[in-house]
């Protein structure tokens, strides 16, 4: 396995979930613990790093707290699943892998669906992440907090990215070499991705607003859409394809970046209604986030299925990618289309 990347949810049960099928659990205890030795550390970080990119800026985040899955007995509880504390389970990446149940209207995928997929959200930030998650003294606050918490990353920011796994209509996966320019893996092969914004999920506010958990607690299903959504728009800003074309979002599972202390990203599968030889058109036109990359390259499905540490152009890839290939390989969600 390889150590930059594990897989913490794999959904092969379901060939992946699709947005009615998961829900969303927000709570200020669901939060990073705070110390003011820490903070003070963080701000250092925070000032420092403007100092030299002062177009920064820092915007909140959600944070990954745990997850649970639904029983598969109505009189049962859901059962809990703590984060993945060090990145080690099964050497194959199965962390931990959905079952599926025998009520039928459990996962269906209707309006009226019972969700199978509880995420449990609080709130972060990008500056506290790059103090704690990004920070050389990541290794140390993990040892801390397991034994002041009894959770190794009850100090750690762990804010959820998203990521997608495009696959166009003539069956190619899309892939975009990052640029020079960004704060990681620069140069390396990636998945179209970023971040879901809690400020998205309230209509005209500004950025400099302060958000509480308690603003989304009356909004968990502007959450939840605005988990599916914000892949589809990452999509469209970095590679350049409308929404129009995009299929429904199908959610994988999520994967932890061990190169950032285990930071969360839940991985997608969207299929594209245009051909490769489109996307990569719209590509080189140039989208509002073009400066990101300097690259497109399309691996057809197969060519994706066989990747692993054995082919060279596993070493191009950055952790995102390799976290949404392995779940892609384990999940194959595309054996029955679900956006269709």
């Amino acid at each position: 396995m390889d150590p930059e990347v594990s897989v913490l949810l794999n959904c092969t049960a379901w060939g992946g979930l699709l947005e009615p099928q998961v829900q969303v659990e927000l709570s200020a205890r669901f939060n990073r613990q705070t110390e003011p030795a820490l903070e003070s550390h963080i701000e250092e970080v925070w000032t420092e790093r403007v100092t030299m990119e002062p177009w920064l800026f820092n915007g909140a985040k959600f944070r990954l707290h745990s997850f649970s899955l639904a029983s598969p007995q109505p009189s049962c509880p859901p059962t809990p699943q703590p984060p993945c504390m060090n990145g080690e389970g099964d050497r194959d990446g199965r962390q931990s892998e959905a079952q599926p149940f025998p009520q039928s209207d459990v996962g269906g995928k209707g309006e009226g669906a019972t969700p199978i997929l509880t995420l449990r959200l609080g709130l972060t930030c990008y500056r506290d992440f790059l103090g704690t998650n990004w920070s050389q003294r990541a290794r140390k606050l993990r040892q801390r907090a397991e034994v002041e918490y009894g959770d190794p990353l009850a100090l750690l920011a762990q804010p959820l990215g998203v990521g997608g796994v495009l696959c166009t209509a003539d069956r190619q996966v899309v892939l975009i070499r990052r640029s020079q320019q960004v704060a990681e893996a620069r140069g390396l092969l990636d998945i179209p991705g970023g971040h879901p914004e809690p400020k998205a999920v309230f209509e005209g506010l500004d950025e400099e607003d302060r958000i509480r958990v308690e603003m989304l607690q009356w909004r968990e299903e502007a959450v939840v859409r605005e988990l599916f959504s914000s892949v589809c728009a990452e999509i469209r800003d970095e590679v350049n394809v409308p929404l129009c074309s995009l299929g429904e979002p199908v959610l994988m599972g999520i994967a932890l970046n061990h190169t950032s202390a285990g930071r969360p990203s839940a991985e997608f599968y969207i299929s594209c209604s245009l051909t490769s030889t489109e996307v990569r058109e719209l590509y080189w036109q140039g989208g509002i986030e073009a400066q990101e990359s300097t690259d497109i390259v399309f691996l057809s499905q197969t060519e994706v299925l066989r990747l692993d540490q054995s082919t060279p152009l596993w070493s191009e890839l950055c952790p995102s990618a390799k976290g949404a290939v392995l779940l892609y390989q384990l999940v194959l969600p595309d054996r029955e289309d679900k956006s269709n």
